[in-house]
């Protein structure tokens, strides 16, 4: 592939709801730019783009495959992302590095929820966009009612650039409505437009090229005038409105059959826009000032990393975008969001799994670095005489849970290395271990999205862990404000053992946690004793009297007691304290508190009485509803307990099409009929 100025290249992504055909329509694409010599299918598992052993199982894509192309003079970087819900992180940092975005639609099952969730995520970055509408030859494929569902779902004004010449099994070809040619089967070579479809392209092309002209004055004044614009003009006119985002033009075609895609290649090169037309800003770190970067390879390096990957044969493969300046190989560079320098060894293009070396990428290009020690996904790469930090990736919170656990002995050794890379990897996988429960916890985006991480963690790292659902952390408190003695009493011939100690219990606002007070006068207890007290209470609230679990929001206050000079020790005292919590716990009015998650749910209209009646079911407490388009955006509290195969139930009641986030927000008391169940739960296991 020969070096690309910065005008020449596009960074686009290919971005629909799973199943609309995204990876077909790479695959063409790579086989008419001459990158493949034949075209895989994905049944076959022989794809360019779903190349990972687990798309391949599961016949979806599960990464974003970066593949490169070259058509008209231009280096196009298409960015193939997964459209299964639960992959949605990948297709954040997808977006996030590219000047445009190509929204594939099923012309059979039209706008979907993820069509409506990938179209959000443009808007955020205010990407310019183009519809492919495909599957045109699929049985009840309908390219008008796609364009009346677009226009119903999104305030965008769709024109469409193609029209096709046949439908379902007798689609054939498409109409470019700009040339006003027909082109038939993979559109090589041009041809009348059929008589019966004259008129109707006619008519179509006339709204295009009133759309094209409305976006420059001049072209417009002249349209009105009467004058009929030049070839070039509507060009002109149509990658200004594109770019700007007063149209999108709606493309369609058969990927699988290679229908229109030629055409769509030369729209991207030719109306999405080359990184020239993308100002990043980013944070000048020695005066924290903001500094506008233009993609200049002779500017101060700026290179955003998007996406990592472990492979296990070449290490860490780190995927970045340089926005300014040039990133060679064999050089040091700055990582500006650790403070720490970092070695680059040889730069690679990547086309799927495929590496092909290179000494340089320059600013606009996307390119892949091995074995980097410290870079992360969401890290700047820098000059060290000119740091800068630019914005990283936001990517959504997990709403799934799995709580890990080693098969055997030789998977504890290796399990804490290994999920650590796997996180390293997926930004929207979250490990934690749970204080409470002892239990290591992996957060993801759904059940798929985690059942992949622990296939992930056998294939790449060769470590086998069992999944069960995590435990609630439930707290234990008190209600009541009680007195107790603790006293610790024990004789064994000579030296004994001799604590005694008066305690106050008060329970505390929810929130704040445990406080042990001294108020303690006239010697009844030691100065030298009362750290000991204290550090067994500490010790005994780590299991609560009601059901094992933490106690918080309470005071302990330690006001008398007493001692014997010889059996009196540090011990006794701890002791004593162990005696003391039990008993005010037991006597304070124990109760159990359960975590409250503040949830968003997102649902079509149609499916929001499923959702509000199942949240019923949940002890939810329903704050608001908000209309959002179409869809109903539904806030609750809901305990945890409640939420933990939540995704699942989700999806199941709105056909794939809701999707939810959720975030800590306190502790609740558990009611009565629930504390005797997880009581009685707590007592089987011990």
């Amino acid at each position: 592939m020969k070096n690309h100025k910065v005008d020449e290249l596009r960074n686009v992504s290919l971005v629909s709801h799973s199943g609309a055909g995204k990876t077909s329509l790479a695959e063409a694409m790579l086989f008419n730019a001459g990158v493949i010599n034949r075209l895989g299918k994905i049944e076959e598992g022989n794809t360019a783009s779903d190349y990972d052993p687990e798309e391949i199982r599961r016949k979806i894509s599960v990464n974003t495959s970066v593949l490169p192309w070259e058509w008209a003079a231009c280096k196009v970087n298409l960015l193939d992302t997964p459209g299964y819900a639960d992959f949605v992180g990948e297709v954040k940092g997808a977006v996030r590095v590219s000047d445009g975005v190509v929204v594939v639609v099923c012309a059979a099952s039209g706008v979907e929820v993820g069509t409506e969730l990938v179209w959000q995520y443009a808007d955020e970055m205010q990407l310019p966009r183009f519809v492919f509408v495909n599957k045109m030859d699929r049985e009840n494929a309908d390219m008008s009612n796609v364009l009346a569902q677009l226009k119903a779902k999104f305030s965008a004004n769709f024109v469409p650039v193609h029209l096709p010449i046949g439908s379902q099994a007798d689609f054939k070809g498409v109409v470019d409505l700009l040339s006003m040619k027909a082109y038939l089967g993979d559109g090589k070579a041009a041809s009348a437009i059929p008589a019966e479809l004259m008129e109707q392209a006619q008519a179509a092309h006339l709204q295009l090229v009133e759309a094209s002209a409305e976006a420059d004055d001049e072209l417009i004044m002249k349209y009105l005038d009467g004058q009929a614009l030049t070839d070039d003009e509507v060009h002109q006119g149509l990658a200004a409105a594109v770019l700007s985002g007063k149209i999108v033009p709606v493309f369609c075609g058969s990927a699988t059959q290679n229908i229109g895609v030629r055409l769509l290649q030369d729209a991207i090169a030719r109306y999405l826009p080359s990184p020239v037309a993308h100002v990043a800003v980013a944070k000048a770190l020695r005066d924290d000032s903001e500094e506008r970067l233009t993609p200049d390879p002779a500017g101060p390096l700026a290179a955003l990393v998007f996406k990592t990957m472990a492979d296990p044969y070449v290490g860490k493969l780190t995927y970045f975008r340089v926005y300014s300046g040039s990133m060679q190989s064999d050089s040091r560079v700055i990582n500006a969001t650790k403070g720490e320098e970092e070695r680059l060894g040889q730069l690679f293009y990547l086309t799927g799994k495929e590496q092909t070396p290179t000494k340089e990428i320059i600013a606009g290009d996307i390119g892949v670095v091995a074995k980097l020690q410290l870079t992360a996904t969401r890290d700047t790469l820098c000059d060290k005489d000119h740091p800068l930090a630019l914005p990283g990736i936001v990517f959504p919170h997990p709403v799934a849970f799995a709580a890990l656990a080693p098969k055997t002995k030789v998977d504890l050794d290796k399990m804490g290395s290994a999920i650590a890379r796997l996180v390293e990897e997926d930004p929207t996988l979250i490990v934690s271990r749970d204080a409470d429960t002892g239990e290591t916890v992996l957060q993801g985006m759904g059940d798929s999205h985690i059942d992949i991480a622990v296939r992930r963690l056998q294939q790449k790292f060769g470590v086998e862990v069992v999944t069960s659902v995590p435990k609630v952390p439930y707290k234990e408190t008190i209600t009541k404000t009680v007195s107790v003695q603790g006293r610790h009493k024990k004789q064994t011939g000579g030296r004994g053992q001799f604590g005694d100690i008066w305690v106050r219990f008060e329970p505390l606002p929810r929130g704040a946690g445990f406080e042990f007070a001294d108020e303690v006068f006239g010697g009844h207890v030691p100065r030298n004793f009362i750290p000991a007290v204290e550090k067994g209470m500490r010790e005994a609230i780590e299991k609560g009297a009601l059901a094992g679990y933490p106690a918080t929001d309470f005071r302990a206050a330690l006001y008398d007691g007493s001692y014997h000079p010889v059996d009196s020790s540090e011990i006794a005292f701890k002791l004593a304290a162990h005696l003391a919590f039990k008993k005010g716990m037991e006597d304070g009015g124990p109760i159990l508190l359960e975590p409250v998650m503040k949830v968003t749910i997102t649902v079509p209209e149609q499916f929001m009485g499923d959702v509000l009646g199942d949240l019923n079911t949940k002890r939810a407490r329903v704050l608001g509803m908000d209309q959002q388009k179409s869809n109903s955006v539904i806030g609750a509290e809901v305990p945890l307990a409640e939420m933990q195969r939540y995704a699942a139930d989700l999806r199941s009641m709105t056909q794939g099409r809701g999707y939810f986030s959720m975030e800590f927000l306190r502790y609740d008391p558990v009611p009565a009929h629930i504390t005797q169940n997880v009581v009685a739960e707590s007592s089987k296991t011990e």
